[in-house]
């Protein structure tokens, strides 16, 4: 459990520092007055929990402070702790039930997308489950190599199709392979889609369609990878995806390496979307499954 806990402090530690390191200043001995108010916003901003959260979260500690006659700034630690955590949604246990259970990973190029279906099936493989990938993502001959890698190494069959073919028929043919194979699992890489091209989304429903000619009922998931370190800029990412396909849960990417891990509080609140899994390292073991409760701990550690 320590192990565990440090993996979030460590991989919190830039968002920690950046932003809400700054806490145990604003929050000090002193009486809370306007400038407590003012500091605290512009902190919970800077975090980019987003302007909605952030006015949330304040007035939630303006009501308590009235109502129990809080004086010290330092008494607000314990409740804003309990209100940003009262804003994280406790993912759901994955019930990967069906046999094989497909999952659509999709997400904007450099998003760590591919990575992220590495290092899923790793943790799916230690599992005992038994894994297949589809390479969709046909307009980057890296990303099918990259993916080829990954299978090589984890020793899972990689399902793959010719340079800037139908990523429809891979798809198709990933699944259908996967059910000759009575696998557990099957993940299918998409291409990283550009939420402002239109025909480029059309085409990421095209996959989503025929996924569902080829098993009826799937895809049974579809997880969006966001890369923490773009922030508030990940939302417009999370509506076009939501809008074009079902998209039932996210994945944060690169927190480790992002100062903005308060995004994680606005996606809970404008898409409403559990966050299944959170990217502390490189290590396919860094893929962690989100916890709100060692979240919060973690980015609230250096105040």
């Amino acid at each position: 459990m320590n192990n565990l806990f440090s993996r979030w402090k460590d991989g919190l530690s830039r968002t920690s520092k950046a932003a809400f390191g700054q806490i145990a200043s604003i929050l000090g001995t002193s009486e809370i007055n306007n400038d407590t108010w003012d500091d605290l916003e512009a902190l919970l901003l800077q975090a980019d929990l987003g302007i909605e959260t952030t006015a949330s979260v304040l007035d939630s500690l303006k009501r308590i402070t009235r109502t129990e006659g809080l004086i010290r700034a330092n008494e607000l630690s314990a409740t804003l702790r309990q209100e940003l955590r009262a804003r994280l949604i406790t993912p759901p246990a994955l019930s990967l039930n069906h046999k094989p259970s497909v999952i659509l990973v999709v997400g904007v190029n450099g998003s760590g997308k591919t990575t992220t279906i590495a290092k899923l099936a790793a943790r799916f493989n230690n599992e005992g489950r038994k894994i297949l990938l589809g390479a969709a993502d046909t307009f980057r001959a890296a990303a099918m190599d990259q993916l080829q890698v990954w299978g090589d190494r984890l020793k899972v069959e990689v399902i793959v199709g010719a340079f800037e073919s139908d990523p429809g028929a891979v798809a198709f043919n990933a699944v259908q392979a996967g059910v000759a194979r009575s696998v557990d699992i099957v993940m299918i890489d998409t291409a990283g889609r550009l939420h402002t091209r239109f025909n480029l989304m059309e085409e990421l429903k095209k996959v989503n369609r025929v996924v569902g000619k080829a098993l009826p009922g799937a895809p049974h998931e579809v997880w969006l990878v966001l890369d923490a370190t773009i922030g508030q800029n990940a939302l417009q990412q999370a509506r076009a995806f939501k809008e074009a396909v079902n998209v039932t849960g996210v994945i944060l990417s690169k927190l480790d390496s992002s100062a903005r891990g308060g995004m994680a509080f606005a996606i809970q609140r404008e898409l409403g979307l559990p966050i299944l899994f959170a990217g502390l390292g490189e290590k396919p073991e860094d893929l962690q499954p989100f916890d709100p409760d060692a979240f919060v701990d973690g980015i609230l550690s250096n105040a």
